[in-house]
Protein backbone atom coordinates (compact mmCIF):
# COMPACT_ATOMS: atom_id res chain seq x y z
CA UNK A 1 0.00 0.00 0.00
CA UNK A 2 2.73 2.32 1.04
CA UNK A 3 4.48 1.00 -1.99
CA UNK A 4 1.44 2.17 -4.40
CA UNK A 5 0.98 5.71 -2.13
CA UNK A 6 5.08 6.91 -2.99
CA UNK A 7 3.95 6.33 -6.57
CA UNK A 8 0.52 7.63 -6.79
CA UNK A 9 2.33 11.09 -4.99
CA UNK A 10 4.86 10.99 -7.21
CA UNK A 11 7.60 10.81 -4.23
CA UNK A 12 7.99 7.10 -5.54
CA UNK A 13 10.17 8.84 -8.94
CA UNK A 14 12.64 10.97 -6.42
CA UNK A 15 15.66 9.29 -4.92
CA UNK A 16 13.64 9.52 -1.52
CA UNK A 17 11.34 6.25 -3.15
CA UNK A 18 14.50 4.80 -4.57
CA UNK A 19 16.42 4.68 -1.11
CA UNK A 20 13.00 3.26 0.89
CA UNK A 21 12.81 0.27 -1.75
CA UNK A 22 16.68 0.05 -1.94
CA UNK A 23 18.00 -3.65 -3.06
CA UNK A 24 21.15 -5.28 -2.95
CA UNK A 25 23.96 -5.04 -5.46
CA UNK A 26 23.67 -7.05 -8.44
CA UNK A 27 25.94 -9.78 -8.73
CA UNK A 28 24.83 -11.64 -11.35
CA UNK A 29 27.98 -13.03 -13.34
CA UNK A 30 27.06 -11.95 -17.56
CA UNK A 31 30.94 -13.18 -18.51
CA UNK A 32 29.63 -14.52 -22.25
CA UNK A 33 27.57 -12.40 -22.83
CA UNK A 34 27.13 -9.62 -25.23
CA UNK A 35 25.04 -6.46 -24.60
CA UNK A 36 24.27 -3.86 -26.54
CA UNK A 37 23.48 -0.28 -25.22
CA UNK A 38 22.42 2.59 -27.47
CA UNK A 39 22.86 6.21 -25.82
CA UNK A 40 25.76 5.03 -23.63
CA UNK A 41 27.89 7.98 -23.82
CA UNK A 42 26.22 9.60 -20.61
CA UNK A 43 23.53 9.32 -18.17
CA UNK A 44 21.53 6.03 -17.74
CA UNK A 45 23.22 4.71 -20.89
CA UNK A 46 26.58 5.23 -19.88
CA UNK A 47 26.16 3.59 -16.10
CA UNK A 48 23.94 0.43 -17.85
CA UNK A 49 27.01 0.21 -19.78
CA UNK A 50 29.45 0.77 -16.93
CA UNK A 51 27.41 -2.04 -14.53
CA UNK A 52 26.90 -4.57 -17.16
CA UNK A 53 30.83 -4.89 -17.69
CA UNK A 54 31.57 -4.67 -14.15
CA UNK A 55 29.13 -8.04 -14.47
CA UNK A 56 31.45 -9.23 -17.10
CA UNK A 57 29.26 -9.22 -20.44
CA UNK A 58 31.12 -7.50 -23.20
CA UNK A 59 29.48 -4.24 -23.67
CA UNK A 60 28.96 -2.82 -27.24
CA UNK A 61 28.58 1.08 -26.72
CA UNK A 62 26.48 2.87 -29.24
CA UNK A 63 26.76 6.76 -29.90
CA UNK A 64 26.94 9.44 -32.03
CA UNK A 65 29.85 11.09 -31.58
CA UNK A 66 33.10 9.23 -32.07
CA UNK A 67 35.90 10.67 -29.48
CA UNK A 68 33.31 10.86 -27.07
CA UNK A 69 31.97 7.34 -27.33
CA UNK A 70 35.46 6.21 -27.08
CA UNK A 71 36.60 8.00 -24.37
CA UNK A 72 33.73 6.76 -22.13
CA UNK A 73 34.65 3.10 -23.60
CA UNK A 74 37.73 3.63 -21.90
CA UNK A 75 36.92 5.33 -18.75
CA UNK A 76 34.52 2.36 -18.37
CA UNK A 77 37.43 0.14 -18.81
CA UNK A 78 39.85 1.46 -16.63
CA UNK A 79 36.93 1.49 -13.79
CA UNK A 80 35.93 -2.32 -14.50
CA UNK A 81 38.42 -4.02 -15.42
CA UNK A 82 36.71 -5.08 -18.07
CA UNK A 83 38.93 -4.64 -21.56
CA UNK A 84 35.79 -6.45 -23.68
CA UNK A 85 34.35 -2.89 -24.66
CA UNK A 86 33.65 -1.63 -28.03
CA UNK A 87 32.24 1.19 -30.28
CA UNK A 88 29.63 1.83 -32.45
CA UNK A 89 28.95 5.12 -34.23
CA UNK A 90 25.22 5.83 -34.98
CA UNK A 91 22.53 8.23 -35.08
CA UNK A 92 19.11 6.65 -33.92
CA UNK A 93 17.10 9.31 -34.95
CA UNK A 94 18.44 8.67 -38.96
CA UNK A 95 17.30 5.10 -40.50
CA UNK A 96 19.77 4.48 -42.78
CA UNK A 97 22.43 4.56 -40.24
CA UNK A 98 20.61 2.27 -37.79
CA UNK A 99 20.55 -0.13 -40.99
CA UNK A 100 24.46 0.05 -41.21
CA UNK A 101 24.96 0.10 -37.86
CA UNK A 102 22.62 -3.19 -37.40
CA UNK A 103 24.53 -4.73 -40.70
CA UNK A 104 27.28 -4.49 -38.57
CA UNK A 105 26.65 -5.87 -35.79
CA UNK A 106 27.70 -9.87 -35.48
CA UNK A 107 25.63 -12.22 -33.55
CA UNK A 108 25.27 -13.94 -30.93
CA UNK A 109 23.95 -10.82 -28.93
CA UNK A 110 22.52 -11.75 -25.61
CA UNK A 111 20.97 -7.95 -24.26
CA UNK A 112 19.74 -5.23 -26.25
CA UNK A 113 19.49 -1.73 -24.27
CA UNK A 114 17.14 0.59 -26.35
CA UNK A 115 18.03 3.64 -24.20
CA UNK A 116 18.86 6.69 -26.47
CA UNK A 117 16.90 9.60 -26.36
CA UNK A 118 16.07 13.38 -26.70
CA UNK A 119 13.43 15.99 -25.81
CA UNK A 120 13.18 19.12 -28.13
CA UNK A 121 11.32 22.11 -26.95
CA UNK A 122 10.77 23.04 -30.81
CA UNK A 123 10.12 20.73 -33.52
CA UNK A 124 12.29 20.08 -35.43
CA UNK A 125 12.83 16.79 -38.31
CA UNK A 126 15.82 14.85 -39.12
CA UNK A 127 17.37 14.61 -42.66
CA UNK A 128 15.10 11.82 -43.69
CA UNK A 129 11.89 13.87 -42.60
CA UNK A 130 10.95 12.47 -39.89
CA UNK A 131 10.21 14.27 -35.96
CA UNK A 132 13.23 14.43 -34.11
CA UNK A 133 11.83 12.91 -30.66
CA UNK A 134 9.81 10.35 -32.78
CA UNK A 135 12.37 8.75 -34.80
CA UNK A 136 14.73 9.07 -31.66
CA UNK A 137 12.64 7.76 -28.97
CA UNK A 138 10.25 5.29 -31.28
CA UNK A 139 11.31 5.07 -34.31
CA UNK A 140 15.02 4.01 -34.56
CA UNK A 141 14.33 1.32 -31.45
CA UNK A 142 11.42 0.22 -33.48
CA UNK A 143 13.73 -0.61 -36.39
CA UNK A 144 17.19 -1.51 -34.91
CA UNK A 145 15.27 -4.01 -32.42
CA UNK A 146 12.96 -5.79 -35.65
CA UNK A 147 16.94 -5.73 -37.68
CA UNK A 148 18.48 -7.46 -34.98
CA UNK A 149 15.82 -10.48 -33.50
CA UNK A 150 17.17 -12.56 -35.91
CA UNK A 151 21.28 -12.21 -33.96
CA UNK A 152 19.92 -12.73 -30.75
CA UNK A 153 21.00 -15.93 -28.74
CA UNK A 154 18.10 -17.02 -26.34
CA UNK A 155 18.09 -16.84 -23.74
CA UNK A 156 18.26 -12.92 -24.32
CA UNK A 157 17.04 -9.71 -22.86
CA UNK A 158 15.67 -6.57 -24.74
CA UNK A 159 15.39 -3.53 -22.27
CA UNK A 160 13.35 -0.75 -23.74
CA UNK A 161 13.89 2.55 -21.50
CA UNK A 162 10.95 4.32 -21.50
CA UNK A 163 9.29 7.36 -18.78
CA UNK A 164 6.93 7.60 -16.11
CA UNK A 165 6.03 10.65 -18.74
CA UNK A 166 3.94 8.16 -20.73
CA UNK A 167 1.27 8.03 -17.79
CA UNK A 168 0.21 11.35 -18.90
CA UNK A 169 -0.28 10.51 -22.96
CA UNK A 170 -2.15 8.15 -25.22
CA UNK A 171 -0.64 7.02 -28.47
CA UNK A 172 -2.18 8.84 -31.27
CA UNK A 173 -1.13 7.35 -34.60
CA UNK A 174 -2.93 9.85 -36.98
CA UNK A 175 -0.59 12.51 -35.58
CA UNK A 176 2.40 10.60 -34.46
CA UNK A 177 5.10 13.51 -35.81
CA UNK A 178 2.93 15.77 -34.18
CA UNK A 179 2.50 17.67 -37.40
CA UNK A 180 -0.73 18.77 -36.10
CA UNK A 181 -1.58 22.24 -33.62
CA UNK A 182 0.93 23.88 -31.35
CA UNK A 183 4.43 21.41 -30.68
CA UNK A 184 4.93 20.57 -26.84
CA UNK A 185 8.47 18.60 -26.19
CA UNK A 186 7.47 16.99 -23.37
CA UNK A 187 4.16 15.63 -24.85
CA UNK A 188 6.23 14.20 -27.65
CA UNK A 189 8.07 12.73 -25.57
CA UNK A 190 5.35 10.90 -23.45
CA UNK A 191 3.81 9.80 -26.61
CA UNK A 192 6.95 8.28 -27.90
CA UNK A 193 7.11 7.00 -24.69
CA UNK A 194 3.85 5.25 -24.64
CA UNK A 195 5.02 3.85 -27.71
CA UNK A 196 7.77 2.26 -26.49
CA UNK A 197 5.84 0.41 -23.69
CA UNK A 198 3.32 -0.98 -26.33
CA UNK A 199 5.85 -2.21 -28.24
CA UNK A 200 7.35 -4.43 -25.49
CA UNK A 201 4.12 -5.62 -24.98
CA UNK A 202 4.16 -6.63 -29.13
CA UNK A 203 7.60 -7.90 -29.51
CA UNK A 204 7.52 -9.91 -25.61
CA UNK A 205 4.27 -11.55 -26.94
CA UNK A 206 5.59 -12.01 -30.52
CA UNK A 207 8.95 -13.57 -29.23
CA UNK A 208 8.32 -15.91 -26.42
CA UNK A 209 8.54 -19.03 -28.19
CA UNK A 210 12.33 -18.15 -29.33
CA UNK A 211 13.02 -17.44 -25.69
CA UNK A 212 13.29 -13.72 -25.98
CA UNK A 213 12.33 -11.47 -22.99
CA UNK A 214 11.16 -7.97 -23.35
CA UNK A 215 10.58 -5.35 -20.57
CA UNK A 216 10.25 -1.71 -20.57
CA UNK A 217 10.60 0.77 -17.67
CA UNK A 218 11.35 3.84 -15.93
CA UNK A 219 13.72 5.28 -13.73
CA UNK A 220 12.68 8.06 -11.75
CA UNK A 221 13.39 11.16 -11.96
CA UNK A 222 17.18 11.33 -12.07
CA UNK A 223 19.73 13.51 -12.34
CA UNK A 224 21.36 13.34 -15.77
CA UNK A 225 22.46 15.71 -18.62
CA UNK A 226 19.27 14.82 -20.76
CA UNK A 227 17.14 16.35 -17.94
CA UNK A 228 19.37 19.33 -16.96
CA UNK A 229 19.36 19.86 -20.38
CA UNK A 230 16.02 19.52 -21.82
CA UNK A 231 13.98 20.36 -19.10
CA UNK A 232 16.04 23.20 -16.90
CA UNK A 233 13.27 24.40 -14.68
CA UNK A 234 12.38 21.02 -13.30
CA UNK A 235 15.92 20.32 -12.93
CA UNK A 236 16.37 23.53 -10.99
CA UNK A 237 13.33 22.76 -9.22
CA UNK A 238 13.86 19.14 -7.84
CA UNK A 239 17.55 18.63 -7.93
CA UNK A 240 17.97 18.27 -4.48
CA UNK A 241 15.33 15.10 -4.85
CA UNK A 242 17.16 13.49 -8.09
CA UNK A 243 18.19 10.10 -7.95
CA UNK A 244 21.74 9.33 -9.25
CA UNK A 245 22.73 7.84 -12.42
CA UNK A 246 23.26 4.59 -10.53
CA UNK A 247 19.78 4.65 -8.74
CA UNK A 248 18.13 5.74 -12.28
CA UNK A 249 19.83 2.86 -14.05
CA UNK A 250 19.36 -0.17 -11.54
CA UNK A 251 16.26 -1.27 -12.65
CA UNK A 252 18.11 -1.34 -16.37
CA UNK A 253 20.83 -3.29 -15.32
CA UNK A 254 18.44 -6.04 -13.35
CA UNK A 255 16.31 -6.68 -15.86
CA UNK A 256 19.01 -7.03 -18.05
CA UNK A 257 21.01 -9.58 -15.43
CA UNK A 258 18.80 -11.01 -12.73
CA UNK A 259 17.34 -14.59 -12.73
CA UNK A 260 13.89 -13.36 -11.51
CA UNK A 261 13.50 -10.64 -14.65
CA UNK A 262 14.17 -13.60 -16.49
CA UNK A 263 10.90 -15.21 -15.15
CA UNK A 264 8.20 -13.29 -16.95
CA UNK A 265 8.15 -11.05 -19.96
CA UNK A 266 5.98 -7.94 -21.69
CA UNK A 267 5.69 -6.00 -18.28
CA UNK A 268 6.48 -2.48 -17.13
CA UNK A 269 9.10 -1.65 -14.35
CA UNK A 270 10.05 0.78 -12.06
CA UNK A 271 12.46 0.21 -9.03
CA UNK A 272 12.43 -3.98 -10.01
CA UNK A 273 9.30 -3.91 -9.25
CA UNK A 274 6.14 -4.85 -12.61
CA UNK A 275 3.80 -1.96 -12.71
CA UNK A 276 0.65 -0.93 -14.58
CA UNK A 277 0.95 0.93 -17.98
CA UNK A 278 -2.15 2.88 -17.28
CA UNK A 279 -3.07 5.21 -14.72
CA UNK A 280 -5.75 7.01 -16.60
CA UNK A 281 -8.46 5.83 -18.22
CA UNK A 282 -8.27 8.35 -21.36
CA UNK A 283 -4.79 6.77 -22.22
CA UNK A 284 -5.64 3.16 -23.02
CA UNK A 285 -5.37 2.09 -26.44
CA UNK A 286 -7.64 0.11 -28.29
CA UNK A 287 -6.17 -3.51 -29.91
CA UNK A 288 -6.66 -1.52 -33.50
CA UNK A 289 -5.03 1.40 -32.21
CA UNK A 290 -1.73 -1.09 -31.45
CA UNK A 291 -2.28 -2.80 -35.06
CA UNK A 292 -1.87 0.37 -36.78
CA UNK A 293 0.98 1.82 -34.78
CA UNK A 294 2.96 -1.21 -35.46
CA UNK A 295 1.53 -0.81 -38.91
CA UNK A 296 2.54 2.75 -39.67
CA UNK A 297 6.63 2.46 -37.81
CA UNK A 298 6.80 -1.00 -40.62
CA UNK A 299 6.28 1.87 -43.23
CA UNK A 300 7.79 4.51 -41.93
CA UNK A 301 11.25 2.64 -41.19
CA UNK A 302 11.35 0.63 -44.20
CA UNK A 303 11.09 -2.50 -42.42
CA UNK A 304 10.21 -5.00 -44.85
CA UNK A 305 9.77 -8.02 -42.00
CA UNK A 306 6.30 -8.56 -39.80
CA UNK A 307 5.10 -8.98 -36.38
CA UNK A 308 3.76 -12.85 -37.21
CA UNK A 309 7.43 -13.31 -39.18
CA UNK A 310 8.79 -12.21 -35.87
CA UNK A 311 7.85 -15.31 -33.68
CA UNK A 312 9.93 -17.93 -36.29
CA UNK A 313 13.31 -18.16 -35.95
CA UNK A 314 15.25 -17.05 -39.95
Amino acid sequence: MLDEILDRSLVGYTALGYRWRSHPRITNDLTGRVAIVTGATSGLGRQTASELARLGASVVLVGRNPGKTEAVAESIRRETGNPKLSCEIADLSEMEQVRALAGRVHAPVHILVNNAGVLRPERSETLEGFETSFATNLLGHFLLTNLLIDKLEAPARIVNVSSGGMYTQRVRVNDLQMKRGRYDGTVAYARAKRGQVILTELWAEALAERGVVVHSMHPGWADTPGVSDSLPRFYRLTKPLLRTPAEGADTIVWLCASDEAGQSTGQFWHDRKPRPTHRFRGTRETQAERESLWTELTKLSGWSGSLSGLARAS
